[in-house]
């Protein structure tokens, strides 16, 4: 199959033939005879023929040149970006020290016959620590200002010293017992190991209780953050046993006079119906750190790769082992070693046109892998500039360090990230308690072309309700699947809201709300991106659009002449597809934002499903999200939607006869 050759101009031998023809009139009045015989239109046939050979030359310009064009006007194509998420290590047992898993460990998806791993590669060193219990206290709820009853720690550890965990009589509401640590145990999978009394008849429910664990975190607008508990086996402070939780990130904070690391263990039975009778006691208590959580992105780390040796000319160049790279850090360089073992730093730098004959710069296209040294170019004087310094004649060149990977592939599943590609002892299992985001292939040319024309016309100006929703994407390449900007008269007057929906790696079937919430550090990135490049008097909130799920239950008749399982099978995924925000309406570019959903919208998506005779009944359902709860509401031929709202599927029931 060969290259789709462009079109620069599409202009055919009888399409400047007749515009010539058409200016006959103008430019020569007294010719009027244009027949074919008239020597004039010979000419013009003979112009027009040179003219259509240079069009076809031109038409065969390479797609490099494309990128240059782009370059010239500040365009350049964007480089492929690693998924990232944050990985677990567990431990097969607590170690009695520091136990450190080291910066660059590699950990990978299973493979298969067919597929090979995906590797990621931690961003830093995890150091697990030993935990210093401190303090050990209760408190009882209604108190405003808190009153602590504080115990020994060491007399707790060592089971001299037993407390009842909550106070009241009977144990009520926010009543809590608190663990304070010296050590600082942010992203720490922790085991608090309890001792406790037998309580039976304490009446909870023992694989429901009522209770939270909680830390305070680096957020200081949340007083406290609930911990995600993975294990408990005290069956509700019934027995004795250990609970594991995920420590986020922790600050420290003063409670009776102590400035330490927080955990408390507090009373929440408003959700569930049980609640205790007896307040448990607890005899001893030990905590133990049973791994931790660090960052991964998807790559693979490269150090000190010999690029060659230096012939002493300008222009050299060199190809990397491995591509596409990701955008370096500062401490990935290109190092030119001469022969007396004197070593030089090297700075990368997009392009030469400002690098001094004495400038030690380098570029690097991350697509290819390609080292570029300075040029050197005649001048019209007949010197000759250097562009960058030359390395010596013989010196090694070495890259430091590179990461290369990246793409679409690295966006993974939670739990899929499970096998350790760096052999470390003393860890049993590794895991990602949280899908991995942001991976994006390098940019084709083809989008590239169609980016032309919006930046073209914003020029890194945010004005128009089109310039916000460009730059938005232009923020965070990967990390938005759509953006949308509100302005007056939906808004107040002087105000912009943009609103962004995630990328999702997963677009069909149904999407859950967790997917579609919008990040912190997301919404901090376009906040900041956005307002380098806003007009000073524009009032702008990032926010995420309001998301109506919808449900429905669809019953159609299926042609004899196809599988009636298959037809429902494709009912119900066209159905997720076009109820879709970003994939879903007429053009499956997303839904509209603030259009309303009808009965009759379905009923077309239906009729235009292979197999599908006729629509015998279609029910429609609001569903409300609240809570991390689905409620349906009642039939309606309508899902009306909010200037900021926007259609989520939650489930399409089909009914094929």
């Amino acid at each position: 199959m060969g290259f789709t050759t462009p079109r620069l101009d599409d202009r055919t031998f009888n399409d400047l033939v007749e515009e010539a023809r058409a200016r006959i009139p103008l430019y020569a009045p007294e010719w009027t005879d244009h027949n074919l015989s008239d020597p004039g239109i010979t000419l013009i046939e003979l112009f027009a023929w040179m003219t259509d050979i240079v069009l076809y030359r031109l038409n065969r310009v390479p797609d490099k040149h494309f990128v240059k064009f782009m370059e010239l006007i500040g365009m350049r194509l964007q480089e492929a970006e690693p998924a990232r998420t944050s990985v677990s290590f567990w431990l097969s047992t607590p170690q009695p020290d520091t136990f450190v898993i080291p910066n660059g460990t590699q950990v990978s998806t299973t493979r298969t016959e067919n597929e090979t791993g995906i590797v990621f590669t931690t961003d830093g060193e995890l150091a697990i620590k030993v935990p210093q219990l401190a303090s050990v206290m209760t408190s009882i709820s209604g108190d405003a200002k808190r009153t602590f009853n504080e115990f020994s720690a060491e007399s707790v550890m060592n089971g001299y010293e037993a407390f009842v965990a909550f106070t009241s009589n009977p144990p009520a509401n926010d009543d809590a017992f608190y663990l304070g640590f010296e050590t600082d145990l942010s992203d720490h999978l922790i085991g608090v190991e309890l001792e406790v009394d037998t309580a039976e008849g304490a009446g909870i429910d023992p694989t429901h209780p009522p209770y939270v664990w909680e830390v305070l975190g680096t957020d200081i607008t949340q007083n406290w953050t609930r911990v995600v508990v993975e294990e408990d086996t005290t069956l509700g402070l019934n027995i004795s046993g250990i609970i594991k939780m995920h420590l986020p990130q922790l600050r420290r904070a003063v409670r009776n006079d102590r400035n330490i690391f927080w955990l408390r263990c507090r009373l929440d039975s408003m959700t569930v119906e049980s609640r205790y009778n007896v307040s448990p006691r607890i005899r001893r208590v030990s905590v133990g750190s049973w791994g931790g959580t660090i960052g991964a992105t998807n790559v693979d780390v490269v150090t000190g790769e010999v690029l060659g040796r230096s012939d002493g000319s300008p222009g050299q160049i060199f190809y990397l082992a491995h591509s596409p790279l990701i955008a370096r850090s500062s401490n990935e360089y290109l190092l030119v070693r001469r022969d007396d073992g004197r070593e030089e730093r090297w700075q990368e730098v997009t392009d030469f046109a400002s690098s001094m004959p004495n400038d030690r710069h380098y570029t690097i296209d991350s697509d290819t892998g390609e080292v570029r040294l300075g040029p050197a170019l005649p001048l019209r004087d007949g010197q000759v500039r250097r562009y960058g310094a030359l390395p010596p004649k013989n010196a090694l060149l070495i890259m430091t360090r590179y990461r290369y990977g990246g793409g679409l592939t690295g966006n993974v599943a939670v739990g899929t990230i499970n096998e350790m590609k760096t052999a470390i002892p003393y860890v049993s299992r590794v895991s990602n308690r949280f899908p991995a985001r942001g991976g994006m292939d390098t940019e084709s040319l083809e989008s590239a072309k169609l980016r032309v024309p919006h930046f073209m016309r914003s020029l890194g100006r945010a004005v128009t309700a089109a310039d916000f929703e460009y730059l938005a994407l232009e923020a965070a390449p990967g990390r938005i699947g759509r953006a949308y900007c509100l302005q007056p008269p939906l808004t107040n007057r002087g105000e912009i809201k943009v609103l962004l929906i995630p990328q999702i790696p997963r677009m069909t079937g149904f999407i859950a709300p967790e997917s579609l919430e919008l990040a912190a550090d997301l919404r901090e990135t376009v906040q900041a991106y956005l307002d380098d490049r806003r007009l000073l008097s524009t009032l702008m909130e990032i926010t995420q659009p309001t998301y109506q799920w919808v449900e429905s239950e669809v019953r159609i008749s299926v042609s004899d002449l196809y599988e009636k399982e298959q037809v429902r099978a494709n009912v119900e995924k066209r159905l997720f597809e076009f109820v879709n925000p970003l994939t879903g309406g007429v053009d499956g570019t997303g839904w509209k934002f603030g259009r309303d959903l009808f009965v009759s919208d379905l009923n077309a998506v239906l009729l235009s499903v292979p197999g599908v005779n006729f629509v015998r009944s279609v029910k429609l359902y609001p569903v409300n999200y609240d809570k991390r709860q689905f409620t349906r509401g009642a039939e309606s031929q309508e899902v009306r939607l909010p200037p900021q709202g926007i259609v989520v599927s939650f489930q399409h029931t089909i009914i094929a006869d």
